[in-house]
């Protein structure tokens, strides 16, 4: 079993892992970088055909590399994950990819992080960069639909043609559901015109303010990041590049939110059944920490608890966060800020 002494191991190659060791690498720190997938960006290679960030060009870049697009675009999903790849080729970045992170446990005043495949790697500092948005979360009334009605969790949606012709009800108001009852309205398969319901609370928007939007929003920080908790609503991200007007004028029925199953099908909070062939699961994801056993999760075993990105774990540390300090700290324009704090913080420990 191959074991090697690293200072800091950063978990995780997506933004949140890149801008780390971007800022690891100007600091002289000696890192490396795990990723399970077999490629950099591979996380947005998965994502739907017709994704595009609801961030601009302009926030959608990390420390020390421009997006290369105008900055009020909006950047296809395969744009983002050739920029990925290019920006850890730009700085040599040291990813060791088809590495799945297994174990992070103590050892005296050390780290030992374990791989799927026995390799372990000895450190003083390990950074979280897997994000919060790992494993699918799917309602419990997903088990009691009728067999004929095909499901999708937005995670394995790809295009309209996975779906049979007929009604579709999208399920999540938020950013995924709205961008993907978009891409539903579109002729079915027998050539008609394909009806897309979209349930739950409506999350609001993002003001337009032009460039300063985003900037802005990370400007707020912590006071910003907990009002925008307090006051979203419906739980989820208010919409970015989609408008409620969008949807409106493609013909999407907007319904309230699903509450439980009758004869099969869904059933909303207003009594009513929805008769659809199918249904896409825009309701999001949860953290994946089963790597951690470490006192560092919740009561509900979920989430890291953390300052800023700093542990109670000596050494342990997260980045790419929801809200870690502002609201924008998980996309990709407000990961860098972040994982300066975070890498700052490291280097004072080694003095």
């Amino acid at each position: 079993m191959s074991e090697q002494s690293v200072e800091t191991v950063v978990i995780g190659g997506g933004q949140a892992g890149l801008a780390t060791g971007y800022h690891l690498q100007r600091r002289g720190g000696d890192a490396v970088i795990l990723d399970a997938a077999d490629q950099v960006g591979a996380s947005w290679r998965r994502r739907w055909d017709s994704l595009r960030m609801f961030t601009p060009a302009g926030f959608s870049h990390l420390p020390g590399m421009g997006f290369p697009a105008r900055a009020g675009e909006s950047p296809t999903k395969d744009a983002m994950a050739d920029y990925l790849r290019a920006y850890a080729r730009r700085f040599a970045l040291p990813v060791e990819l088809g590495t799945r992170v297994q174990a992070v446990r103590r050892d005296g005043a050390e780290l030992l992080v374990t791989a799927a495949d026995g390799r372990r790697w000895r450190a003083r500092n390990v950074v979280v960069a897997t994000s919060a948005h790992s494993r699918p979360c799917i309602p419990d009334v997903a088990a009691v639909l009728d067999r004929g009605v095909t499901q999708l969790h937005s995670g394995d949606y790809r295009r309209p043609e996975q779906l049979p012709a007929g009604p579709v009800l999208v399920v999540g108001a938020g950013n995924s559901g709205a961008e993907i009852a978009l891409d539903l309205v579109v002729p079915a398969a027998g050539g008609t015109e394909r009806r897309v319901y979209l349930a739950g609370r409506d999350v609001g928007h993002v003001p337009p303010l032009g460039s300063w939007t985003y900037p802005l929003m990370q400007m707020l920080g912590r006071p910003g990041a907990a009002l925008s908790q307090r006051g979203l609503r419906g739980g989820a991200e208010p919409l970015g590049r989609i408008r409620p007007g969008d949807l409106a004028a493609a013909g999407v029925q907007r319904l309230p939110r699903v509450i439980g199953g009758r004869d099969g099908l869904p059933v909303t909070a207003d009594g009513a059944t929805v008769d659809v062939a199918a249904v896409v699961w825009c309701t999001g994801f949860r953290p994946d920490h089963r790597f951690l056993p470490l006192p560092v999760l919740d009561a509900g075993g979920r989430h890291v608890v953390h300052r800023r990105g700093i542990t109670g774990e000596p050494g342990l540390y997260v980045v790419g966060m929801p809200y870690q300090s502002s609201i924008t700290s998980h996309l990709v324009g407000g990961v860098g800020k972040d994982a300066a704090y975070v890498v700052d913080h490291l280097a004072r420990r080694r003095g």
